[in-house]
């Protein structure tokens, strides 16, 4: 461990641009719940455990069609969490090594917390590919309008994890309103926004012009692949990829640093030997 910590290490100095590329994982030192496997998500919400319904099955768009409380219950929740939750200190640690380069910072993440804006990253440096809690879209939707949750509450009854109407309302023809994330089996999520900041991620990468580009890639798992195969392209010319994960660390064909950590303890090693 201590051999790949100052392999990770000599990457980072010698880096003139940093990509972070972030999952689920990378929320969990600030408390946030795993949801990885059916008793992880049940532990964390024990009302969804005694009807017997998974993560995946909550996370459906039908629901806010066919029991918008129930489905408000859900995302209403996890709005008011992250909302109150302080990110751990290594999202700072990673906004200041980044922020100390020429090339700086940018962040590539399928986590739709918004921590990373809470952590001081501008809306600028950061790419939601499943979109954002923070930000809501009429549930048909009747137009392609997202706009921003701030101001917007909704109570959730503790014991049946329902949410408590009157329930977010679509400015334009008054129908029901929805988180803007890509959820499962999702047809009529808006992609404007999370496209936009994609766009501007890329070009940003393709205007480094030979710099020399790290990429930090932190608890994305298998399961739903995106973070690990936007963090693989991204560092496949330098092999310089530094995967930080506790239960799937492995890095193919040796072309990158495995550190399997979790990530406030990886990120705080690296900035020791930093």
């Amino acid at each position: 461990m201590t051999e790949a910590l100052e392999r990770a290490a000599a990457l980072l100095v010698d880096a003139e641009a940093l990509l972070v590329c972030a999952g689920a994982g990378m929320g969990v030192d600030s408390g946030l719940p795993d949801f990885r496997g059916g008793e992880g998500f049940w532990r964390a919400y024990p009302p969804y455990a005694r009807l017997g319904m998974s993560f995946e099955e909550l996370a459906d768009p039908v629901h806010f069609a066919a029991d918008p409380e129930l489905a408000w219950g859900f995302y209403g929740h996890r709005m008011a969490l992250y909302r109150e939750t302080v990110p751990h200190a290594g999202f700072e640690l990673l906004r200041r090594w980044g922020s100390a380069l020429p090339g700086g910072v940018r962040v590539f993440t399928s986590n739709v917390d918004g921590q990373f804006q809470r952590a001081g990253f501008a809306e600028d440096q950061v790419a939601e590919c499943h979109g954002s809690i923070h930000h809501l879209q009429c549930v048909f939707p009747c137009s392609r309008r997202i706009s921003s949750a701030d101001g917007v509450a909704v109570p959730v009854d503790a014991e049946t994890m329902r949410a408590v109407p009157p329930l977010p309302e679509c400015p334009d023809c008054g129908d029901l309103e929805r988180p803007n994330i890509l959820m499962f089996g999702d047809t009529t999520w808006v992609p404007d926004r999370g496209q936009a900041q994609l766009d501007a991620l890329n070009a940003w990468r393709r205007g480094l012009r030979g710099k020399r580009l790290v990429v930090v890639e932190i608890g994305a798992g298998q399961a739903v692949p995106t973070v690990r195969r936007y963090a693989e392209l991204a560092s496949a010319a330098a092999q310089s990829l530094i995967r930080i994960n506790p239960r799937e660390p492995e890095v193919r064909h040796g072309r990158g640093v495995s550190l399997p950590m979790p990530a406030l303890a990886a990120l705080s090693e690296l900035d020791a030997l930093l």
